[in-house]
């Protein structure tokens, strides 16, 4: 960097997306009063440039348009400049995409709006060139002088537009919960519609993971034994896994493909991404035993802690898809880079992973992807199957070697609370179906870093970077952190958990809460006001707040015998019902929580010395609608546990649906055979 340049405000910023443009020459404000002051004062229009660090584009944008001194004197000359992080600020980025989408354009990253002094928008784009940008510079600024009134008669039917409510705009109706076994198969035949039955996944390209829908495709599977639903799973599974999104060096997984095969990714690789795959290949093992699931988790956890794990138990944000100036360069090889790593076996592993002279990516590099499964290439190559696993682990560690030397990703060293907690939650998945304590050692690190760094009483803030947080949580944070606190109770048994959770809860239903529609604002009531206060209904790759809400709701209420959580995750549901059935790949989670209410959700509890292993025992099956609570030796403030003992001393299994239980029994497969018995049905009175 030269030494003559001059930072701008951002460099007080602690999002490394922001400190990327601290020497831009624009003259960036973060968001916040300071810029909305300065536009008000000076009546002038401000740029709102949205996006985060590991975005190539944002990238691009940047080196062509904001490091452009002519560039940046028109910005600074005619407007007041603003760069948000829309990983930090992701209420800020849900209101200017919603506008930007109503202006009848696709949304993405970079997002560019541009806004009056009220912060109202009336134009926007996604990536510009330099030349496309600066005419349009120009014609917003000549445009805002001569026709104001125009433009800010457009900016407030747009605010009108944003203020409207998302429940209003589907026409999502309260109503009485009614669930029925013929709409869950409608669920999932509208879902079927979309697959791609050649390479998984949903059609078209750009392919994301949507880990949602395939947790979702597990418990329809479960339910109903269609056996569509478990190709389909199995389909998609793999190919994600052999497919270049999948390392196949270091594990872990890249944000999306641009291609149908699940070939060519965009490189960069994203916490929520692998927290989610973790849990949905745990999940998935658990209920196949396909050794490629567990290799998956196995390896992406690896990955997660030697490239994305703080010092403190944090985890950072993500990595990015380019290096030396090149997407992709860190994970791709060429030819001649693999004969001189790997000698005489090149050809074995270029014929396993389809590397070629030619290469299959930009500058004849590789990426490195299998078509087979490891069975199938020793019986074509004639090797003993041992024998090539051995090779193929040695090769891994071989480049693993050579990539350590390479210029790395940048790395997005911010710690987001959402995102830490469904890593946390895939850890404590990993562990409840692998037993391995690694998983849960790193699990319970990252919880009690949560609890010590990012909450504050009992407010919860969303980001956390060298010793400081600054940011107000959103229900995000709270609901998937709820979310994981549930998992890691289960998985210990340490009541601790449970009741942070329901803590949790109770300060979304006291702060975000909307008694009008039933549903959860994205902000707390005590946060700053934008122009509109927005509700997050669909699920997308991260499921929406609302529906982790109402499933933890669900949850809750059998632990701790509230009424009024589970009535309200059935109004929630019931609202929502109608568009889960008709959209079901983008309302998937809200169609998990359909799957937990179809039939009771068992209620087991373990009481006794040997509760804990008796735990793992019962965690050897697949029951996807089950909560389980444990107790060494009786004395649980837990409702679920209360005047439950281990009788005759031995450990005892309590299994109850719907508040009726079974007699006790104490042996795992006592209690797996009464868990499979058909549970009673008459669970839903009239709201």
């Amino acid at each position: 960097m030269a030494v003559d340049k001059q930072p701008n405000r951002l460099i007080h910023e602690s999002s490394p997306y922001l400190l990327q443009h601290a020497y831009n020459p624009v003259d960036w404000y973060p968001w916040g009063e300071e810029a909305l002051q300065k536009a008000k004062q000076e009546d002038k229009p401000i740029i709102v440039s949205i996006g985060y660090a590991a975005c190539h584009w944002c990238h691009v944008m940047e080196h062509q348009s904001f490091e452009n001194p002519k560039v940046a004197a028109i910005m600074n000359k005619h407007f007041v400049c603003v760069k948000v992080d829309r990983e930090e600020r992701p209420d800020v980025d849900a209101v200017y995409m919603d506008a930007v989408q109503a202006m009848g354009l696709q949304g993405g990253w970079p997002l560019n709006v541009i806004l009056n002094p009220e912060a109202q928008p009336f134009y926007g784009g996604t990536y510009f060139q330099p030349q496309q940008w600066m005419r349009l510079l120009q014609n917003v600024a000549e445009a805002y002088e001569s026709n104001r009134a125009e433009l800010d008669s457009s900016a407030a039917q747009f605010v009108q537009h944003l203020r409207q409510s998302e429940l209003d705009k589907y026409g999502l109706k309260q109503g009485t919960l009614q669930v029925r076994e013929e709409d869950f198969r409608l669920m999932f035949y509208n879902f079927s519609t979309h697959f791609d039955k050649k390479h998984g996944g949903l059609s078209p390209a750009p392919k994301f993971p949507m880990p949602t829908n395939y947790l979702f495709l597990l418990r329809y599977h479960h339910h109903t034994r269609d056996e569509q639903a478990l190709e389909h799973l199995h389909r998609t599974l793999r190919e994600m896994a052999y497919g270049g999104i999948y390392d196949q060096v270091g594990g872990g997984f890249a944000r999306y493909s641009v291609d149908t095969e699940w070939l060519v990714p965009h490189f960069e690789k994203m916490l929520y991404d692998n927290g989610q795959l973790i849990s949905l290949y745990a999940e998935a093992y658990q209920a196949t035993h396909e050794t490629l699931y567990h290799d998956v988790v196995y390896e992406t956890i690896g990955f997660v802690e030697r490239e994305l794990m703080s010092r403190e138990g944090g985890f950072y944000s993500s990595l990015d898809a380019d290096s030396e100036g090149e997407e992709g360069r860190f994970y791709t090889f060429t030819k001649d880079e693999l004969h001189k790593i790997l000698g005489t076996e090149e050809p074995l592993f270029s014929k396993y992973y389809h590397a070629t002279a030619a290469g299959n990516f930009e500058h004849g590099r590789n990426i490195l992807h299998r078509r087979m499964s490891d069975e199938e290439f020793a019986r074509e190559n004639e090797l003993e199957l041992d024998v090539l696993q051995d090779m193929v682990q040695t090769w891994k560690e071989k480049l693993l070697k050579v990539r350590a030397k390479r210029v790395r990703p940048g790395l997005d060293d911010k710690i987001l609370t959402s995102w830490n907690a469904l890593m946390l939650k895939g850890l404590a998945d990993a562990y409840y179906v692998f037993g391995n304590k690694r998983f849960l050692d790193l699990a319970l690190q990252n919880a009690h870093f949560i609890l010590d760094k990012l909450r504050q009483g009992d407010k919860l803030y969303r980001n956390y970077k060298k010793g400081h947080a600054t940011i107000d949580g959103f229900l995000e944070d709270y609901a998937l952190l709820a979310q994981a606190f549930i998992r890691l109770y289960e998985v210990t048994f340490d009541e601790q958990w449970v009741q942070e959770a329901k803590d949790l809860t109770d300060y979304t239903l006291a702060n975000f809460f909307d008694k009008a529609e039933g549903m959860f604002y994205f902000t707390d009531k005590n946060a700053e006001r934008l122009i509109a206060r927005k509700k997050e209904v669909f699920d997308n790759v991260i499921p929406s707040s609302n529906s982790v809400t109402a499933l933890n709701l669900h949850i809750l209420g059998l632990y701790f015998g509230e009424e009024r959580y589970t009535e309200l995750s059935d109004k929630m549901l019931a609202r929502m019902k109608d568009l889960v059935v008709k959209e079901p790949s983008h309302l998937s989670n809200w169609a998990t929580l359909y799957f937990h209410k179809l039939t009771p959700t068992a209620e087991v509890a373990i009481v006794g010395p040997k509760a804990p292993a008796m735990r793992a025992e019962l965690s050897s099956f697949y029951l996807p609608n089950m909560i389980q609570a444990g107790s060494l030796e009786g004395g649980s403030k837990l409702p679920l546990l209360q005047d439950r003992t281990a009788i005759q001393g031995k450990t005892t299994f309590y299994v109850c649906h719907n508040h009726t239980c079974l007699l006790p029994v104490h042996s795992a497969a006592a209690a797996l055979e009464q868990l499979q018995e058909k549970p009673p049905q008459d669970k839903f009175p009239a709201l």
